[in-house]
């Protein structure tokens, strides 16, 4: 999350290096572990989780069967193997709208914690963000790779940001997407902070993006600059502001222009918990309400990050299920936080294959004790998790 220009200089006596949590890592990830024949068996597997109970989008089912068939929810569970779930609830796969990635750590604490899709917001180098895709019975990623900054900012001056992503004038937008693009990445990500881009060159890589068929990303954390990602027309606002909450009129320009918002009340949680002038929790939250009561789509995203320098690393995965109870308390029903993290995010990014536990789908479920829609801290209490029909188990030391 980054900070705007009235409270830097006093942001910056707390740390050298601000800004939104933008993942840098010279050191790659692990290479898939020797157990990925193992994984591959467990593929074939045919299991059938029994006298489970399942969050269908809209309500918590009666006990049933959900087949998991080489990697997908099938539909006979004729020569499965059963587990009897004794009534627990089944959730669709997690998703986390807003994270850093770091290392296949990063994977694993996602996984342990139910979030079977991880959603990127600014990690380089692009080899990072390869070597942790695909990885076997580990969180599923989609990465914006490098975001697209002003010079000055603090994201340009970290060690090894590429020259590239600093953009001075408009006429570098399309070169600047054609770049992330040549380099894997799924959407593509805008600083916007004050001073900052200019609104032609927002508009500009926003534009561009769109032309190549990808969603752009805003990254906004005051009115002013909400009010800048509207006007070009970004599909998705993360952050929320901190100097005021957003105006009923503001809110329900989300809602006409179809922007979708991620607000991180994880991240201006621990922001807030700063003492920083200028910087109010209270106001984020009252964002969200706003939001909500304009009938704005709501993703769920945390900005989970290790990213040197940040004083706010919200830890990954058990991150998701805090967020999710802190837009309970912003306003949200407790199945519309559930949705924020499962059917949502998967609509609005197009992964079709997951969201719902639903026939043909990727076989990411979680397994939890409790009933999520009369208590959203139930979501903590997870017994098993599959992702892509594979049963995550924790590393051992």
């Amino acid at each position: 999350m980054c900070i705007n220009h009235t409270n830097r200089r006093d942001f910056l006596k707390i740390t050298a290096a601000t800004g939104v949590a933008v993942a840098g890592v010279p050191a790659l990830a692990a290479p898939a572990s020797a157990d990925a024949l193992d994984h591959a068996a467990q593929l074939g597997d045919k299991i059938a989780l029994t006298n489970v109970r399942i969050f269908d989008g809209d309500q918590v089912t009666s006990r049933g069967t959900v087949v998991i068939d080489n990697g997908r929810i099938g539909i006979s569970a004729l020569g499965a193997r059963r587990i009897d779930c004794g009534g627990a609830v089944l959730l669709p796969g997690l998703t986390d709208a807003h994270i850093h990635l770091r290392d296949v750590n990063t994977l694993h604490a996602l996984a342990g914690s139910g979030v079977t899709t991880g959603l990127d917001m600014a990690t380089f180098p692009p080899s990072l963000v390869n070597s942790l895709r695909r990885l076997p019975g580990l969180t599923d990623i989609r990465s914006a790779g490098t975001p697209a900054v002003a010079p000055g900012s603090p994201q340009s001056q970290i060690p090894a940001f590429p020259s590239d992503a600093v953009l001075t004038a408009p006429e570098q937008a399309t070169q600047f997407v054609r770049s992330r693009l040549a380099e894997g990445s799924d959407y593509i990500k805008i600083i916007i902070d004050e001073p900052g881009l200019s609104p032609k060159t927002i508009k500009a890589v926003t534009t561009a993006a769109h032309s190549a068929g990808k969603l752009v990303m805003a990254h906004a954390t005051s009115t002013a600059t909400v009010v800048r990602a509207l006007d070009a027309g970004v599909d998705m606002i993360h952050h929320v502001p901190m100097d005021s909450a957003l105006s009923t009129a503001v809110a329900a320009r989300y809602v006409s222009s179809g922007t979708v918002a991620v607000p991180t009340l994880t991240m201006m949680e621990g922001f807030g918990n700063l003492g920083i002038p200028g910087m109010d929790y209270a106001a984020a939250e009252g964002s969200v309400t706003a939001l909500r009561r304009a009938g704005a789509r709501i993703l769920a995203g945390t900005d989970a990050n290790l990213t040197p320098g940040i004083p706010v690393q919200p830890p990954y995965g058990i991150s998701l299920h805090h967020e999710l109870e802190l837009l309970v308390r912003a306003g949200l029903t407790n199945r519309e936080a559930l949705r924020a993290t499962t059917s949502l995010p998967a609509q609005v990014f197009g992964l079709r294959d997951r969201g719902a536990v639903r026939i043909g789908n990727r076989a990411d479920l979680v397994l939890i004790d409790g009933d999520p829609l009369t208590d959203i801290t139930a979501t903590r209490a997870v017994r098993r998790v599959w992702v892509g029909g594979i049963e995550y188990t924790p590393t051992t030391a």
